[in-house]
């Protein structure tokens, strides 16, 4: 994601507040302690500290911490674009992972790069982080669809 970043339009001019209120919600990305440290229009990052728990046993960040940020930060960067009548579930993404993610922090960064009234597809980048800069360590394409957006009922 080298390139310039699109420029997008939102269609809820309130987005970047209804996503941090949303994330706020999001039980399991606090459970891993996951941090939503900048939000566009198109565009969002995401941080996660290396604790020991989130490691697999030769000390890099889990595949399945990876996929967890990227499917969320994914998300949350096709939720910019949608109205605010509407929210956002993944469809599919594919996962490489490229190089072991070491570091002491993970950044994923998601760029919106085709956005449409119902399917929206987003790139994603992982990056193990120190105090020597970053790496590179996965890449995602994932396809994620609008739908209405609908109160939780007891059942759900």
């Amino acid at each position: 994601m080298n390139a310039p970043a699109p420029r997008f339009t939102p269609k809820d001019p309130a987005f970047e507040a209804r996503i941090r209120a949303s994330f706020l919600t999001q039980r399991y990305l606090a459970l891993l302690g996951t941090t939503l440290e900048t939000v566009r229009p198109g565009y969002v990052e995401m941080h996660l500290s290396g604790r020991p728990d989130l490691l697999q046993q030769h000390g890099y960040f889990h595949g399945g911490a990876i996929a967890s940020l990227f499917d969320s930060a994914s998300a949350y960067a096709a939720f910019t674009l949608i109205p605010s009548h509407e929210t956002i579930l993944t469809v599919e993404y594919k996962l490489n992972l490229l190089a072991p993610g070491k570091g002491d922090r993970l950044i994923v960064r998601a760029q919106v790069i085709k956005p449409g009234r119902t399917l929206t597809v987003v790139q994603a980048d992982a990056f193990g982080a120190s105090a020597e800069g970053e790496s590179l360590c996965a890449t995602t394409i994932q396809t994620l669809m609008a739908v209405p957006e609908r109160p939780l009922t007891p059942s759900d």
